[in-house]
């Protein structure tokens, strides 16, 4: 099973998108043996739901999102995952920081440095900012710079996630 963690500053916009985002695509793709979750770098908005605009966006394509809770990211939530994805430079910056091992540091990329057009862009490209101090507008843009990363990074699932003798 290869496990994955998109973390962004309060769990409520950036990182459940991500999170609903991607478990959309790997079901699409048929990749069944992963798991997609998200979570905070910050406490500011633990316990709550998914930011309606958000929720409402993730809505319109079908996706329920009644059950996000928002939660923190943890150093001791490197042991279960593969893969942590950051949405903005901030987010990998103390994610590579809490990080416990060298080990655990590798496990953090930038969401869209699996984005093609950015990839080689470096970190600062490849950060999404944070629509919630925006308008619907602003939940789409981040919804389209998730989207664009959705393709490699399914791709990399795939190959990561392939037992080695396969």
């Amino acid at each position: 099973m290869f496990r994955i963690a998109a973390v962004c500053t309060g769990n409520i916009c950036r990182s459940p998108m991500a999170e609903y985002l991607l478990r959309t695509e790997l079901e699409a793709a048929g990749i069944d043996d992963v798991v997609v979750t998200s979570s905070a770098v910050s406490e500011w908005e633990l316990g709550n739901p998914i930011d309606a605009r958000a929720g409402a966006l993730l809505a319109r394509q079908g996706i329920d999102t009644a059950g996000h809770v928002a939660r923190q990211f943890d150093a001791s939530d490197f042991e279960n995952v593969d893969l942590v994805l950051a949405l903005d430079t901030d987010h990998y910056a103390a994610l590579r920081r809490m990080a416990p091992t060298p080990e655990a540091e590798e496990k953090v990329r930038m969401l869209r440095s699996f984005d093609p057009e950015v990839a080689e862009a470096g970190l600062s490209a490849q950060g999404i900012y944070d629509p919630w101090f925006g308008d619907e507008g602003d939940f789409e843009t981040t919804h389209r710079l998730i989207m664009s990363a959705m393709p490699g990074l399914v791709e990399y699932i795939r190959s990561a996630a392939r037992p080695a003798d396969s």
